[in-house]
């Protein structure tokens, strides 16, 4: 520490700001030289790294009591056809399909019996994975839009991604910025590039001119409250102009022996390579669960690929010293029906119990929580929902739940109406 005649103590080796290096400039401090100050800024500790998000999005609801909240004892028409197992938990069983999932359970935390809110037609709920609000709610921005919003630019990429396929789907089930403006929905992309949603290619970034003018275009069609695309969102294309974006999304870069381990789960992959990267916010697509007809057969083809993508992934961000740093929430929009179809083999929709696996991030693993009694009916006490899941994510992220941002009329709207955090996880 130095004391300047009568001054407040300014910390060097903790972090040399602007006015501190005038300061020694100007009073010529005995002996201490620019490379003194640059050496002692370079053996400073390294700032805390950024936590991020991986959204993985089970499309169509898989059903909770075949999965992660099995009823062994249940009757017949409520049990199903698969098998619990024991994990490396004591007293968390899952399903015999996820058997690589039941190796690392003390890396996960399952939360059971998350109550969704699909309206008396029991739609679906995809967007309130992505919002926290139904779907006969006004539109909100989708949770990596408004972490997009708070954050800005990460390591010099987008903050938010998506591989989902959803940002340019049907606008009860996209993600996208609402009323934040354009220069916060996601980036998007496949195995082959990448692009601003909608309508924005690398191909027309490649040169700065159409850039440009493509800007002038989209700005022309954005409503006078929104954000817009300013200054930010020109940064952010130039960057994913130069490469450095589709370095990252380019899974062909990993080892033969990674490849190996993920499989044909190279979206999750490819979440992983982004948030190691520096991308705050990455929503991946897994499954098409809708069983309402042929329900076991479903489960039977996605679950061990759900298993063996979520081991990879997991152990992955273990070996790399990544799981305190990266949280990975894996749900569905509802649970299913716990009574069978006979008729059908299926499940029909089920808003009262649903699941949701939270892994990582600095959260408490290793637990199953919630109880949804002898037939995986509803909740037996206070359900979480989605928004509380989401206020746990925000608080992973640091970010404040309680903060508001105007809608297009000016109204400031809260990130979340319910902003409880799910405490047996902190």
């Amino acid at each position: 520490m130095l004391t300047f005649w009568g001054a407040k103590q300014a910390r060097l080796c903790d972090g040399l700001t602007r006015r501190d290096f005038l300061r020694v400039g100007a009073l010529g401090m005995g002996g201490l030289t620019l490379a003194d100050l640059l050496r002692c800024r370079s053996q400073a500790s390294p700032p805390a790294r950024p936590k991020s998000v991986i959204m993985v999005l089970l499309d169509g609801g898989p059903s909770h009591i075949d999965l992660y909240d099995m009823k062994p004892n249940a009757p017949v028409e409520f049990r199903g056809e698969f098998k619990p197992i024991h994990t490396n938990v004591p007293g968390v069983d899952i399903c015999e399909l996820l058997p690589l999932q039941a190796k690392i359970a003390d890396k996960m935390a399952i939360l059971r019996g998350v109550k969704f809110d699909t309206g008396p037609a029991q739609a679906h709920a995809l967007r309130q994975l992505l919002t926290g609000f139904p779907q006969n709610a006004p539109h909100r921005p989708a949770f990596g839009s408004i972490v997009s919003k708070v954050r800005g630019l990460a390591n010099g990429l987008p903050p938010y991604m998506s591989t989902s396929g959803q940002a340019n789907a049907s606008p009860h089930s996209r993600e996208d910025a609402a009323y934040l403006g354009p220069a916060h929905n996601p980036f998007t992309g496949n195995g082959s590039g990448l692009s601003l949603s909608p309508g924005m290619t690398l191909e027309r970034l490649n040169d700065r001119r159409s850039m440009l003018e493509s800007f002038d275009g989209l700005k022309r069609e954005v409503d006078a409250n929104a954000a817009g695309l300013d200054d930010f969102t020109q940064q952010a294309l130039a960057l994913i102009s130069s490469g450095k974006a589709s370095d990252a999304f380019d899974v062909t870069k990993e080892t033969p022996q990674t490849k190996a381990k993920y499989g044909n789960a190279t979206s999750f992959l490819r979440a992983r390579r982004l948030v190691e990267a520096g991308v705050s916010v990455v929503t991946l697509k897994a499954g098409s669960w809708d069983g309402h007809e042929n329900n076991f057969r479903l489960h039977r083809q996605y679950g061990p690929e759900l298993d063996q993508a979520l081991y990879a992934l997991i152990t992955d961000l273990h070996e790399r010293g990544l799981h305190q740093d990266v949280a990975v929430v894996v749900w569905g929009e509802f649970g299913r029906a716990p009574r069978i179809d006979r008729e059908r083999a299926g499940r029909n929709h089920w808003a009262d119990a649903g699941f949701a696996l939270m892994i990582g991030g600095g959260l408490k693993m290793g637990q199953a929580i919630g109880d949804t009694g002898p037939c995986a009916e509803r909740s037996r006490g206070i359900p979480y929902t989605p928004q509380n899941v989401l206020a746990t994510l925000y608080h992973v992220l640091g970010i404040d739940p309680e903060l508001t941002f105007p809608d297009h009329q000016g109204r400031p709207m809260y990130l979340l109406d319910e902003r409880g955090r799910i405490s047996e996880l902190l």
